[in-house]
């Protein structure tokens, strides 16, 4: 077991800036929630500025949601700026198998930019594993079981030398040597428009301010994440539902500790 308290402590502390580069879906919401772990947002994603939005950042969150060839250029610039800075970028590819367009995006990116955390569903990592899976737009379609899935994504990060974080049932995060198997959250999370965006821009916010353990860094915001949708589950009555969940949702990431997150962890770590 990690101690991720002190990885959430360090995003208060220092408060990194994270660019976002965001599905326009869940944009208000990504901006909300990194605000409310203690780090500040910053929206930009045209061209003509986003080099330049990058450099005063501390990390890059690109997510492939509502795309468009000069989102796609967008991102391609940011990314190359935050690698020439040394700077880590999440790469989200949302429903990536939906679409050729989709997929020649984020073959781009993975070309181009050296991504240092992939946070995606199951589907999304088949889909750019090139495996047939049956694709619900940007949901989880049709998967391969949890023992499957595992081999699969430390494959996918050795391969690209980067953090997988791949959320699901269980949750795993690799770098292709190191895996945990992460088991909080709720299934309610996944009635909730934008919680995978959510997670993958808290997780540019844990890797910001944590740039030298982006592997723990990147399992503590997963477990950050899947902690606070307990937490909110289990606020909701009888009368209340999803709406009222993502309310309470980054409700509970604003009032989250490190110590609470220490001792409300439920992670496996392999080697």
């Amino acid at each position: 077991m990690t101690a991720f308290g002190a990885l959430f402590d360090r995003v208060r502390e220092t408060s990194p800036l994270v660019h976002c580069i965001s599905n326009l879906v869940s944009a208000n919401d990504c901006a909300n929630i990194v605000l409310a772990a203690g780090a500040s947002p910053i929206m930009a994603d045209d061209p003509e500025e986003v080099e330049e939005i990058t450099a005063l950042s501390r990390a890059l969150c690109l997510s492939l949601g509502t795309p468009n060839p000069r989102k796609a250029e967008a991102m391609v610039k940011a990314g190359c700026t935050a690698a020439r800075l040394g700077l880590p970028v999440v790469f989200d590819p949302v429903g990536v198998g939906a679409s050729q367009f989709r997929r020649s995006i984020a073959a781009e990116v993975l070309r181009e930019v050296p991504v240092t955390v992939l946070r995606c569903n199951a589907s999304e990592l088949q889909a750019l594993s090139g495996l047939a899976q049956v694709s619900r737009g940007v949901d989880a379609g049709k998967t391969l079981p949890p023992e499957a899935l595992r081999p699969l994504a430390e494959q996918f990060a050795a391969q690209h030398h980067c953090v997988a974080a791949v959320t699901g049932a269980e949750d795993i995060v690799t770098d292709g040597k190191t895996t945990h198997i992460l088991r909080n959250g709720t299934p309610l999370l996944r009635r909730v428009t934008g919680a995978g965006c959510m997670l993958s821009v808290l997780t540019a916010a844990f890797v910001g301010a944590n740039p030298d353990r982006p592997l723990a860094a990147a399992a503590a915001a997963v477990c950050a994440m899947g902690l606070c949708g307990e937490t909110a589950a289990a606020r909701l009555t009888g009368e209340e539902g999803t709406g009222t969940l993502r309310m309470y949702l980054i409700d509970a990431v604003s009032n989250l500790t490190g110590e609470q997150l220490d001792q409300g962890e439920n992670d496996e770590l392999y080697c």
